[in-house]
């Protein structure tokens, strides 16, 4: 079965590099035959190795219809996607889509959002979730911000300065992540400087920052009809109740809450990323 995967910011390809083995050969990995996938992952424009638009109109719309052109030109006449962080928001607008061949699509940060008669009635788990995200918006949104609004400026910076490079997405790593306060002990340190030499290397600092100046407005709830697969991980920066969920994604055919992992969650918990997967899509390659 093909899968479209695709990174967000700071990530890269180099977050899938732990799972594209397990993904693409399970039998050499303890796993059965009749779970490979091939893996197309392609870098979002301005990320890592694809060319830096040069104009704007490069948003999540665009993107989205870029990738089931590229599935299309690769020969693939059925194929699944999955995405987080700003993969998530493409993944998502494929959803909405529903181009030709596409037969589901799988989340690991999902874009859903209360309405405010559920601010009325909340569990336990969604006072949590809904405290997580405004502590998130109080403090730690700011790069969110600056990009949106001053990509250009920031670019020259961090483009200028590997340390300020390195900072800007190592700070990330830190607290996206799921650990107990080192983050080492999730995500090697040569990991991390992978990931960050991805940005520094083709000076993409200012280009990647770009997608939020383009897609600002984007995070909000997009109906979505063709078979959505969720997995919840604990240190996701938000984290929808299933009630939530099925407000946007009508039929989800796969959902599961995990005891570990963060935002790069095929990043810092490869196994469990790739049994999530394999979990999600396993009843449909039946239906295929």
């Amino acid at each position: 079965m093909p899968l479209l995967i695709t990174h967000g910011w700071p990530g890269s390809v180099v977050e899938f590099l732990k799972v594209i083995g397990p993904l693409t050969d399970p039998v050499a990995h303890g796993g059965d035959a009749s779970d490979a996938f091939h893996v197309v992952a392609p870098s979002l424009p301005g990320f890592g190795f694809s060319d830096r638009p040069s104009g704007p109109g490069w948003g999540i719309e665009r993107i989205a219809k870029a990738w089931a052109e590229l599935m299309r030109r690769l020969g693939y006449d059925q194929y699944v996607a999955q995405g987080g962080d700003w993969g998530a928001a493409v993944t998502t607008q494929i959803g909405a889509d529903r181009p030709d061949g596409c037969l589901a699509i799988h989340l690991n940060m999902q874009i859903v959002l209360p309405e405010q008669n559920d601010l009325a009635d909340l569990t336990a788990a969604e006072q949590l979730s809904l405290a997580n995200m405004q502590q998130h918006q109080a403090n730690g949104s700011g790069y969110a911000a600056i990009q949106g609004t001053r990509p250009q400026t920031l670019g020259y910076a961090l483009t200028d300065s590997p340390a300020g490079q390195a900072a800007w997405i190592f700070e990330k790593f830190h607290f996206w992540t799921d650990h107990d306060g080192d983050v080492e002990t999730v995500l090697s340190r040569d990991e991390m400087l992978d990931a960050i030499m991805m940005y520094w290397l083709p000076a993409t600092a200012a280009s990647s920052a770009r997608l939020y100046w383009e897609a600002a407005d984007f995070f909000r709830r997009i109906p979505i009809a063709m078979p959505v697969g969720v997995s919840i991980f604990p240190r996701e920066i938000f984290r929808p109740s299933r009630r939530w969920a099925e407000r946007a994604y009508s039929n989800i055919i796969y959902w599961n809450e995990l005891e570990r992992g963060g935002h790069f969650a095929a990043f810092e918990q490869p196994d469990l990323f790739v049994q999530e997967l394999r979990a999600c899509f396993r009843a449909l390659r039946r239906k295929v």
